[in-house]
């Protein structure tokens, strides 16, 4: 080992030497940033610091000038408590000021802690575990069907478009079953630009890894498809040998590093106390002493950038062959009008399918003709359905665009399976990619399987369609277990997240068009199973409406004495409710978007729904939680805050209330109590 002593003689060390100074620079920086925070991880980002190096000055193509240079191979810290690993890295890279490096985990810094995807260099958020493997896969998916989409436009391919996707595990991230089913997945498909590091350090929070987990993880991963190799995870020779054997191999690789927790310590290697902690300063005192380095926080010399940077101008130089080639391939119209609509995300003008007015057509109906001809014109747009197709219809656009697998790598269908979780966080990975618009579709009730890949979607500001079918109790027969009651109220809990629940079929082609326009935030589309009546409005009436979020279906002249607020399929209950109710004066809004509705200028808002003056009453087969930020104190909310029951839908709508005779039972009962 070299000394910092020795820093005067940098230029005559070997490969090695100065590869591994460089390395006890970057891990004493980790210790000093965790140090300073006082909180965070040491141990792991030691153990795996000499992976993420040797890809990093190696073999990550990137350019240096620009990190969203679209061609760059993505790297996915899965491992996200790992964060100063990668903030150090990308120190020296050049994109986090040393400044930053000094806040670790303090408010308003770059250096959060965790990974998030607005800081430089940064490709996804992370630190729930097992979903940057997900989005990672995501990331894969993307890269290859972006490739073949471009076959149809000139053979200018395999210039602009070819990448690796790189992950870096953790023991947690293998544990955590979502990371298998996307794995699963990728090996089906056969994914050979993807490449992940497990870093087996044997060590979690709570002691050894052995205490909880005897998996064979060799033996998982080629039963799952992917290519494995096991090597010393600190031995650099083996580590570019496995990179490289990785990224010829025709399927998905794990390179499963075997590494000490907290490797380079002075007393405290394999101590899984060190995982979530940062070291005493005297153990830090005692690891710069061993490793050379002088007593010196925050210590970079100049000589370790410049030797990390090395290969920067070959990466100039062929970013600059690159962009020569694009500008070439621009020259021609279908590739260039490819190129705008995908990587540089200009969405046409849409044209719709068209529906019947007075004609009984279920939203998810609506969803897959909609759908149909949407795909006709955004040959980006793919998805498909967590073994739900026929339900969620998008069996036609299945069978029209083909299932995307290794052999078909065209098709732009993807089978998931039952696979909520990793469909939604996989999606999550190709929005965050560019140049796709993923949806994907299973029942309302399984939102809750995704939930956590929905929230982190709004905390990255993805654009994602969830298409969630069987909207309430009126799907009937499933019973209690399948029918969701308080889900649209828990998606509408999610910040930056914008849930639509149309109330007919040209409210569910308007709504999906919304949500393809909403390019920082995830959409969902709750539809129903049982037939709702299409209205009379024209498109261009419904489109204003759902603009809005919200607005006026009909009324009566002048004041209204009472006003509806309806989504879904309760709209039509309430249009029926206020054709009985002809002594009154009565309003029907449909809200189809509270999140829309609630961004619009308090005058509109007061002028669909006045705040006084008139009694409203909200209806949605759903809980009532919620409710009295619209129909206020005196108002009413028909709703249903029990669990369901097997039956058919309209012997529900019976026992639950959801009649138009007994809704408006509950209207006059209610005024009657008032006054």
């Amino acid at each position: 080992m070299r000394s910092y002593t020795e820093l005067d003689t940098f230029d005559s060390w070997s490969l090695e030497e100065k590869d591994q100074f460089t390395l006890s620079v970057i891990k004493c920086l980790i210790l000093d940033a965790v140090r300073k925070a006082n909180s965070g991880h040491s141990g792991g980002p030691l153990s795996s610091a000499d992976f993420a190096y040797i890809l990093f000055k190696e073999y990550l193509k990137f350019d240096p000038d620009d990190d969203r240079w679209f061609n760059r191979d993505r790297f996915v810290l899965s491992a996200g408590h790992e964060s100063m690993l990668q903030y150090a890295l990308l120190h020296f890279v050049g994109w986090m000021p040393m400044a930053e490096i000094k806040k670790f985990r303090q408010l308003h810094s770059q250096t959060p802690g965790h990974p998030e995807v607005e800081i430089k260099g940064v490709e996804a958020t992370t630190g729930p575990l097992g979903q940057g493997v997900c989005m990672g896969a995501g990331m894969a998916v993307a890269e290859t069907v972006l490739k073949e989409l471009f076959n149809n436009h000139g053979n200018h391919t395999d210039d602009l478009l070819g990448h690796y996707t790189y992950i870096l595990c953790s023991d947690g991230d293998l544990q955590e079953p979502v990371a298998l089913g996307a794995s699963a997945l990728a090996g089906h498909w056969g994914l050979s630009k993807l490449i992940m590091f497990y870093d087996s350090n044997e060590a979690q929070i709570s002691g050894i890894t052995n205490r909880s987990d005897s998996t064979n993880v060799a033996a998982v991963f080629e039963g799952l498809n992917w290519h494995v190799q096991e090597i010393d995870g600190h031995d650099h020779e083996a580590i570019r040998n496995a990179i490289e054997k990785a990224q010829v191999i025709k399927q998905p690789s794990i390179i499963i590093g075997n590494t000490i927790m907290a490797h380079g310590t002075a007393n405290m290697e394999r101590d899984h106390e060190t995982h979530g902690a940062p070291l005493p300063q005297e153990e830090i005192d005692a690891t710069k002493e061993k490793l050379l380095m002088p007593d010196e926080k925050f210590y970079v010399p100049k000589e370790c950038v410049a030797h990390f940077q090395s290969r920067f101008e070959e990466l100039r130089q062929n970013i600059s062959v690159w962009k020569t080639s694009l500008s070439e391939a621009q020259q021609e119209d279908a590739f260039n009008n490819a190129w705008k609509m995908t990587i540089d995300d200009e969405l046409p003008f849409l044209t719709y399918p068209q529906f019947e007015a007075g004609a009984s057509l279920a939203t998810r109906k609506a969803f897959g003709a909609t759908l149909d001809e949407f795909a006709k014109q955004l040959p980006h747009l793919v998805g498909g359905s967590a073994d739900l197709e026929p339900s969620n219809y998008a069996g036609n656009f299945a069978k029209t665009y083909g299932d995307f697998l290794k052999d078909n790598t065209k098709g732009r269908n993807f089978a998931f399976g039952v696979r909520e979780f990793p469909m939604a966080s996989m999606m999550n990975g190709m929005s965050l990619h560019g140049g796709l618009i993923p949806f994907g579709g299973t029942f309302l009730i399984f939102a809750d399987y995704s939930r956590p890949a929905l929230r982190l979607g709004a905390i990255q500001q993805v654009r994602v369609i969830h298409e969630f079918t069987h909207d309430s109790f009126f799907l009937g027969e499933d019973g209690p277990t399948h029918q969701p009651i308080e889900h649209a109220m828990a998606l509408r809990a999610i910040p930056n997240f914008y849930v639509f629940r149309p109330g007919d079929a040209k409210e569910t082609a308007a709504c999906f068009e919304k949500a393809l326009q909403l390019k920082t935030s995830p959409s969902a589309l709750l539809l129903t199973r049982q037939g709702v009546p299409v209205s009379d409005k024209s498109m261009d009436e419904i489109k204003a409406g759902v603009e809005k979020g919200g607005y006026i279906c009909t009324a009566s002249e002048g004041q209204p004495e009472l006003v509806f607020i309806a989504t879904g399929s309760e709209v039509s209950l309430a249009l029926a409710v206020s054709e009985r109710m002809i002594d009154k004066k009565i309003r029907v809004v449909s809200m189809p978007c509270w999140e829309i509705f609630m961004e619009q200028t308090q005058e509109y808002r007061d002028e669909v729904i006045p705040l006084r003056g008139c009694m409203k009453i909200s209806m949605e087969a759903g809980t009532t939680l919620g409710w009295d930020k619209f129909i206020g104190p005196s108002g009413l909310a028909i709703g249903i805050d029990h669990f369901g029951a097997s039956a058919p839908g309209k012997d529900l709508a019976q026992e639950f209330g959801f009649t138009p005779d007994q809704v408006e039972e509950k209207i006059r009962n209610h005024l009657s109590a008032l006054l």
